[in-house]
């Protein structure tokens, strides 16, 4: 379970203050699958490096599986956020000079995986998103952009992530690719019970989730069902 309760983080620009999240409020259960929309600089992207450990709220707390992120160290943190937290970006992210299964494998070991179990769980991992044969050996560049974010869909869940945040995950993509992305994180989702956060501009991809979170001007509502 992720519990946000009146979350409030504000920076400083040009001499003025902005709140870019304003006593956001939300639940989500294991397996579900919830998108977050709203115009640029809405807040969005703040909300997810809250949930993400890489800010720290103002006010308010955040708990994901019972444990509060108020009261983590910062080595805690790290630790959390390598084996409770997985990310899928817009733009791959993925180490160029490592093929597609070390990719996952790193992850592995930041999570303090044991090194006897890396190498199949990798493996398994990217069959799980399509991801066969040969290709789990190319490097990046030798990869198409739809093989690459399944790469990252692989390295987020392998360590069995109880959350997953994904930053316009479909937005490098086509329609049809961009699809099969959002698919196969709704089945890793509901495979793990992992809950995944869904940054979107794209109406078609914020309705294939089960909920819609609309932040404006730092202010979180939710706003339909799918």
């Amino acid at each position: 379970m992720l519990k946000v309760s009146q979350v409030r983080k504000s920076f400083v620009s040009h001499g003025e203050t902005v709140i870019a999240v304003n006593n956001a409020s939300f639940t989500a259960s294991p397996g579900e699958v919830i998108a977050i929309v709203g115009p640029s600089g809405s807040g969005k992207s703040t909300l997810l490096a809250l949930l993400g450990l890489l800010e720290r709220p103002d006010a308010g707390t955040i708990e994901l599986a019972d444990s509060s992120y108020n009261s983590l160290s910062s080595r805690e943190e790290a630790a959390h956020r390598a084996s409770k937290v997985g990310f899928v970006f817009q733009g791959f992210n993925l180490i160029p000079n490592l093929t597609a299964k070390q990719n996952v494998m790193l992850s592995l070991e930041f999570a303090q995986w044991p090194a006897i179990d890396r190498e199949a769980r990798a493996v398994d991992m990217l069959e799980s998103v399509g991801l066969t044969g040969d290709k789990q050996n190319r490097r990046p560049s030798h990869l198409s952009g739809g093989e690459q974010q399944r790469v990252a869909i692989a390295r987020a869940f392998a360590p069995q992530p109880r959350l997953i945040l994904a930053d316009e995950p479909t937005g490098a993509l086509d329609r049809k690719t961009g699809t099969t992305i959002i698919n196969l994180l709704r089945e890793a989702a509901s495979a793990q019970g992992a809950i995944v956060l869904i940054v979107t501009h794209d109406e078609q991809v914020a309705a294939r989730a089960d909920r819609q979170l609309r932040i404006e001007d730092g202010v979180l509502s939710e706003t339909a069902r799918a």
